[in-house]
């Protein structure tokens, strides 16, 4: 999926920073995966390949998730998709502890998409205030 299905009809701080840890994620996914790929010498894949497919889904959800939150009428409904957002987030950062256990050189990328997690973490914060 592309970032242009997201919709571009919301220019929020939190919105285009979701943005940027899809696209981040996607790159050290196909970057991890790739090392990951190869099976064992038991002949069995390494289990921790299905956690790059895990943060690239957990970061596609957060853009629709936000973009749902923004236009509900009632604050209800508002909230339940922040919580969604924060889930989301939070998985995704332990995800990205898991991943940077692995034996790959694209663990060295990890810390980078989880100090923009602890950042959006910060954004997350002002913006359930404003909901």
């Amino acid at each position: 999926m592309l970032p242009h299905q997201f919709g571009n009809d919301s220019k929020s701080a939190i919105y285009n920073k979701a943005l940027d840890i899809f696209s981040l994620a996607r790159n050290i996914s196909a970057y991890i995966g790739h090392d990951l790929a190869h099976l064992q010498k038991n002949g069995a894949e390494d289990p921790n390949i299905y956690f790059t497919g895990d943060i690239v889904q957990q970061s596609i959800s957060l853009g629709p998730q936000i973009l749902k939150a923004e236009s509900q009428s009632f604050s209800e409904e508002k909230h339940k998709y922040a919580a969604s957002v924060m889930r989301l987030s939070n998985l995704l950062y332990k995800n990205c502890e898991r991943l940077e256990r692995v034996n790959s050189n694209g663990k060295d990328f990890l810390p980078l998409l989880r100090k923009e997690l602890k950042r959006f973490r910060k954004l997350q914060h002002t913006w359930r205030l404003t909901l």
